[in-house]
Parts: structure tokens; C-alpha cells; sequence
């Protein structure tokens, strides 16, 4: 059985851009692009995780390049590799030769852009300019901001936004028809409440969800208490209320027993503080657990060595945590 069976964020991934949810105006703008296929220019799409960035990408090499798209596209995720000698190992051998037939070019994905370094950034620039009659690019990051000026000018924006309450319970509830699978209508909508938008993760929280044969409270529930962004919830808690060893223990768990990448601790640690931040009274409490978490994000994206920075940012949390609690026992 394919991965495709298996898992349903890939077997109900759509093939084509009608079928893409909600992201209608960036939908349309695509295909009004695509009505003249050679001329289309290189993208860049930015935008929360899960929301159908990848999808469209893919959705595109379908479009122009018909049934070789396999053949004719080159998909990578830059936060595995993240330095130069990927640029020019993979993707300069990739656009090197021009196509043959009726393919107008090869199409390069490049998935979580803003992973890559300054330097590999700039050596990807110079590889759009010299294949520009072999080649277009689309590449697909969290934060804009991170890539280049040389390569945003040099590309299409497309700007993609959380999906909506309904968009994303409609989908669910659709997958469950066609699964066979019994559903409430208030276990999706506490999927959505989970996820705030991020489909991918929804339809892997669903999947869970339904092996227990229905989709109710009590499955979403117990799905929702293994997924990676309630252990990270476990552990922010553990280290805002002082307990700093156990913290540390759960979070290198996390990152290295299951995979979790920094980032995405770094992501779910910041939902989890602003949850815990909004039922905080202590404006300052507030400001500097985010002061905190944006410095750590930083120290990451810079290359500082991850597990060190992530138990120092629990230590940080720690020491607020602490010093919350000396001023509300006054």
C-alpha cells in the first residue's frame, strides 16, 4: 500500500487548482498566470504553515508540465538542507540542461525557503538569472521576511492566509464521507480550535482521531494528547512552573526520539505562551515571555546550536515562571 493510501493528508491532497481550499484570489491569479504557460515567472509563496502553499505548487507542475511533471520537477525542502552545496549540487545539476518536447521548462519547489542561509540565498539568485530559459522557481516560506530583496524582486508574490472555521470543518467532514467514518459535528470544530487553520495538521489529528472508529469528543481528545504540540504545551507548562529538569527531559524527547524539528518547538512553545499569556493579568509577565521566546527564534534562525538554545529558553521560561509566582503570593 502506497504512502498515499496511508496517509490521508496525501490522499486527499488536490491535484488541481479548483479543488484547492478556499485561497480563492491567489487561485485565481495563478490561473490567469498559467492561461499563457511559457511566460510564467518565477513565485514565491508565503504564508502560515498548512494552508496549501506546497499544494498549489504542486498543483502547477501539473498544469504546465502534463503527465512528466514527475519527470520535470524538482521538489526540496530547504530545512534539511539548509547550506550552499545544496543550491549547487542539486539544483544547479537540475537546471543545467535545457527540457526536451513540449515542456516550456523544469519547475524547482522549494519548500521552507526561508530555512536556507544568507549565502545559499544568494548562490539560488544567481541560478534563477542563469536558467531563467530552463527553469522557473517557485519557492514557499513561513516568514518573507527571511528571504532575500534579490530574490523577492526576482519573483511573483502570493500571499497565503489561514484558512476559515467552516473551509477547514467542510473538508473534514467531506473526508469522513468518503472514509465511512462516523462524525460529530463538534469534534471537527474542536479540531479547528486546535489547529487555528493549519489543514495538514487537521486532516493528521483527524486520521488519528478516527481510528478509534468515530470521530466524537473523546477520539479528537485522545488524539489531541499525543500529538507533538500538546507535548509541547506539556513541557512550556512544566518549565513556566520551575520544574526546569523535567522540561529539558521532555523537550530533547521531542526533538530527538521523535523528530520534532526546532522550529517547530519553537512555533508550538509560542501558541502555548500566548494561551498561557492570555489568562495572565501580569502585563509584564506577558511582554517578557515574548521578549524571550522572539530572542530564542532568532538564535535558531542564526545557526546557534539548537538543543543548548532550547533548554536555555526553558531555563528563561523557568525564571519568569518564578519570579510570576514570588509577585502573585505577595
Amino acid at each position: 500500500m502506497s504512502i498515499e493510501q496511508l496517509m490521508w493528508v496525501e490522499k486527499y491532497r488536490p491535484k488541481r487548482l479548483d479543488d484547492v481550499v478556499n485561497q480563492r484570489e491567489i487561485v485565481e491569479g495563478i490561473k490567469r498566470i498559467l492561461s499563457s504557460p511559457a511566460g510564467m515567472p518565477n513565485m514565491l509563496f508565503a504564508g502560515p504553515a498548512g494552508v496549501g502553499k506546497t499544494t498549489v505548487a504542486l498543483c502547477i507542475a501539473r498544469e504546465v508540465l502534463g503527465e512528466y511533471w514527475r519527470d520535470y520537477t524538482l521538489e526540496l525542502n530547504a530545512s534539511d538542507e539548509r547550506g550552499i552545496n545544496m543550491v549547487r549540487e542539486k539544483v544547479k545539476m537540475f537546471t543545467r540542461y535545457t527540457s526536451i518536447g513540449s515542456i516550456p521548462f523544469k519547475i524547482v519547489i522549494l519548500d521552507e525557503a526561508d530555512e536556507m542561509t544568507p549565502e545559499a540565498q544568494t548562490a539560488l539568485r544567481r541560478i534563477m538569472e542563469d536558467s531563467a530559459n530552463t527553469s522557473r522557481f517557485i519557492l514557499i516560506c513561513n516568514y518573507i521576511s527571511q528571504i532575500i530583496e534579490p530574490i523577492q524582486s526576482r519573483c511573483v508574490i502570493f500571499r497565503f492566509k489561514s484558512l476559515a472555521r467552516d473551509d477547514v470543518v467542510n473538508h473534514l467532514a467531506n473526508i469522513c464521507k468518503l472514509e465511512g467514518i462516523r462524525y460529530e459535528d463538534k469534534a471537527l470544530e474542536m479540531i479547528y480550535e486546535f489547529t487555528s487553520g493549519d489543514l495538514r495538521h487537521a486532516i493528521n489529528i483527524l486520521q488519528a482521531a478516527a481510528s478509534h472508529g468515530t470521530v466524537n469528543d473523546a477520539s479528537v481528545r485522545s488524539a489531541l494528547g499525543i500529538s507533538y504540540k500538546a507535548r509541547v504545551g506539556e513541557v512550556i507548562r512544566l518549565a513556566l512552573e520551575g520544574n526546569f529538569s523535567d522540561a529539558r527531559l521532555k523537550m530533547l524527547e521531542l526533538t530527538r526520539v521523535h523528530g520534532l524539528s526546532e522550529r517547530d518547538f519553537i512555533k508550538f512553545a509560542g501558541e502555548e505562551i500566548m494561551k498561557d499569556a492570555s489568562n495572565n493579568k501580569d502585563a509584564g509577565a506577558k511582554s517578557e515571555l515574548l521578549r524571550i521566546l522572539a530572542e530564542y527564534d532568532y538564535r535558531l534562525v542564526v545557526g546557534a546550536h539548537p538543543d543548548i538554545q532550547l533548554a536555555a529558553l526553558l531555563a528563561e521560561l523557568a525564571r519568569v515562571g518564578k519570579i510570576s509566582k514570588m509577585g502573585s503570593s505577595r
